[in-house]
Parts: C-alpha cells; structure tokens; sequence
C-alpha cells in the first residue's frame, strides 16, 4: 500500500482539519544549527551524525506567531534581570486546567519550577530519606528511576501488565510492594510514558486508596495531559475525591503541550499547606528561586492564545498515528502496534521479528538509519521494543517508516 493510500485512510475529521485548519503543520523547518537535542547531538550521542530522529519527545512544529509576539515583545524590551510570576501568570494556568481539565486550583498552591524532572527529585528528597523507598510503573519515563536511584533511595518496580498491546495496572502486586519495601512516594505517569495509557478514574481512584491507606505521597507526573485522543478522556489527579489532595503532588507544565521544553518552566499544584512547605524548603535548598522570565511569557500566551493551535495540533498528530499504525498492519505486520490513548509517543513491540536486542539496535539505526528511544531505557523486560515520537510533519513520519520497511525487506524479505 502506498503512502497516499494509508494516509486516506485517515477519518474524514482529520482529513478536513488537516486541509481547512488555520494552522500548517506540514510545513518543514531546519532545526539544525540551533543546539538542538534531537537534531545535533548525532556525533556526541550516536557517533554518527546520518540518523533520521525521531526520539527525544519534543515536537517540529513552529508556534503561532500569536504567541511568538508576546514573546518577542518582552525580547524587545531587552532587560531580563529577575523575575516571578505575577497575579496575571497563575491565573493563565488556572484558567487552562479550569477550561480544560475540570479543576480548580488556588495561587497559593502553585510553585514555579524549571521542569517535571527537577520537581521530582525535589519530592524524591522532599519526602523520603535516602535508603527509603520510591514506586515507579515500568515500562516508564526513565528519569523516573534515575532520579531515584542518584538520590540514594531504593527503587521499587510495579511492573505493566501488557495484555495483547494494552497495559493494566496489577493492583495486588501495587499494594504488595507498597507494603513489603515500606514505601513512602509513588511517582505516576498520567498519561504514560512510553506506553500511551490514559488511566481511567476507576483505575486512579484504586491507586488514590492503596496510597491513602498506606501513607503514601503521590506524584503525579500530568506533563502529558493535553494530549488525548477520541474515544478518551484524561482524568486528572485533582479531579477525585478532596481526600485524595491531602497526599498529592501534581506535576504540570507547558513544555509539551506547547513545545517550550528549552524555556525551562514547569507549575507544581500542591494543595496540601504541609507538604508544599517541606517541598518547597527543598527547592530553595537546591538554590532554585527566581524562574526564566521567557518561560513565564511564554506559558501565559500559550494559555491564554494556544488553545486553537492545540486542537489542529491533536487532530495532525491523530493523522500521523492513523498513518503508522496503518503502515504497520500493511507492511510490518510482525511489528505490534500499542495503540496510543494519549501522548504523541508510539510504543513498538518488535519481538516477533527478533529475540536479540542488539540486532534489533542494529536493524533500527545502521539498516533503518533511525534514531529512536530503545525500550531497554524504560526498563529491561521491554529491550525488544521501540519508542517513536510522531510529533513531526507527516513526510518525516512517511520517511521514517519507508526507512524501516526498506531495512526490513532487505533482511527478511517481505511478509
């Protein structure tokens, strides 16, 4: 089957949107030159420097120009001495997770960090003392254990349940863990990295009691929040019942959404007086204070102007999943499709076309000539997978999966 052809395909929703919406996220642009993680980290990474990339989880799409004058407006101003966040920035994030997400949040809740990572290994330390123990769900966002582990706590695993490309939670083994190793912080993906689950409030209000019984404090990683496709709804942790609040950090930021990972700007929600105080005593042990100024112009205009752009955005990226997922089942029949809930992460199982992790490594970057985020860094029972990021303009994607058809015939011939 041909491109065009997997690509019409696509619902006839996302077809309209791509060809009417306001905003083009075809178009290309040379992210070379700029510093950029994913496109100039080749030789220093990878040693090589002929790799399509596709891993690092941020996105290739320009942001309006809306939200770009507001930023270029305080550029022009030219002073960028210290900053905090005015009245006006909380109550840009609050309206966003009102409008949004469903929920309320107060100022006095919100501490301003410069990303998700550096806010749990602040919790980590916040509240657990090294030797204690820290639960993690892998397959799962690696600084997730290394946070962990370089902070001397132990490291607890309640391993996913892959049933037929959808993951569950085992909540026997979730509370047994917690009760065996004497846990005291839970990190959650919400939705999840790498497997793209967006937890249902049945499964959250499960992991809310075991928590609550056992003295447990929860982060919950929210990052991804924003994207979610049809048929499914996130369900934030601050939607569930007040009770659950009293044990609750909730990691929030634009980064994703918005693509701003580089102004460094994350808003921790902490309704609990008690444990935002013992946060936020770590955070300013850490000697974090003031946050980047360009961060804080750029998450209000996004809050305040991005919203349509999001939407065309959501649908766009629907289409790049409608299309891999129907190369896959056309093509790479052997490689298993997770379907993806929420993220704009794909999660491959390659293990019906190799037992070896170092030949797939091989198939995947010196015959594919891909760069993508190995499952053996989301922990080691998922070596045999691959993690995609299709957050790329549609002939990326086509490029990309081309490549891996072509490495794959070439080996294996065709199915």
């Amino acid at each position: 089957m041909t491109s065009d052809l997997i690509l019409k395909e696509a619902t006839t929703k996302q077809k309209e949107c791509i060809l009417v919406g306001r905003y083009d996220f075809d178009k290309i642009y040379d992210r070379r030159g700029t510093s950029s993680l994913k496109y100039d980290f080749g030789i220093e990474r990878r040693r090589r420097d002929d790799l399509l990339p596709l891993w690092v989880a941020d996105m290739d799409f320009r942001l309006p120009d809306e939200i770009l004058d507001d930023i270029k407006s305080r550029v022009d101003h030219g002073i960028f001495g210290y900053t905090d966040p005015k009245e006006d920035y909380k109550r840009a994030v609050a309206s966003w997770y009102r409008e949004r997400h469903g929920f309320e949040t107060k100022d006095e809740w919100i501490t301003v960090v410069p990303g998700i990572v550096y806010a749990i290994a602040v919790a980590v330390r916040a509240f657990t003392e090294p030797g204690e123990s820290v639960l993690i769900q892998e397959p799962v966002y690696y600084p997730f254990s290394e946070t962990v582990e370089l902070n001397h706590r132990k490291l607890v695993n309640n391993q996913l349940v892959n049933k037929n490309g959808h993951y569950e939670i085992d909540f026997e083994d979730f509370e047994k863990k917690i009760v065996d190793e004497k846990v005291k912080l839970f990190l959650l993906c919400s939705p999840h990295n790498p497997v793209g689950r967006v937890w249902t409030k049945e499964e959250l209000t499960k992991i809310a009691d075991i928590c609550l019984k056992h003295d447990v404090t929860i982060f919950a990683d929210e990052i991804h929040s924003d994207f979610v496709y049809e048929g499914y709804k996130h369900t934030s942790f601050m939607t569930l019942d007040d009770k659950y609040k009293e044990k609750l950090i909730l990691g929030t930021s634009p980064s994703k959404t918005f693509n701003i990972a580089g102004l460094q700007i994350a808003n921790i929600i902490i309704p609990n007086s008690t444990l935002k105080d013992k946060f936020d005593l770590e955070n300013g042990a850490g000697g974090y204070s003031q946050c980047n100024v360009l961060g804080l112009v750029a998450t209000k205009a996004c809050y305040e102007k991005g919203k349509q752009w999001l939407d065309e955005l959501i649908d766009y990226l629907e289409g790049n999943i409608d299309y891999v997922r129907n190369f896959i089942k056309e093509k790479l029949p052997k490689v298993k499709f997770t379907e993806p809930e929420g993220t704009y992460l794909v999660w491959l199982d390659f293990s019906e076309v190799t037992d070896n992790y170092r030949d797939l490594r091989n198939l995947i970057e010196n015959e594919a000539k891909l760069w993508l985020d190995g499952g053996v860094i989301f922990g080691r029972e998922t070596a045999l997978f691959e993690r995609i990021n299709i957050a790329s303009p549609r002939s990326i994607i086509e490029k990309a999966m081309e490549q891996l058809y072509e490495a794959y015939e070439k080996r294996y011939g065709k199915d």
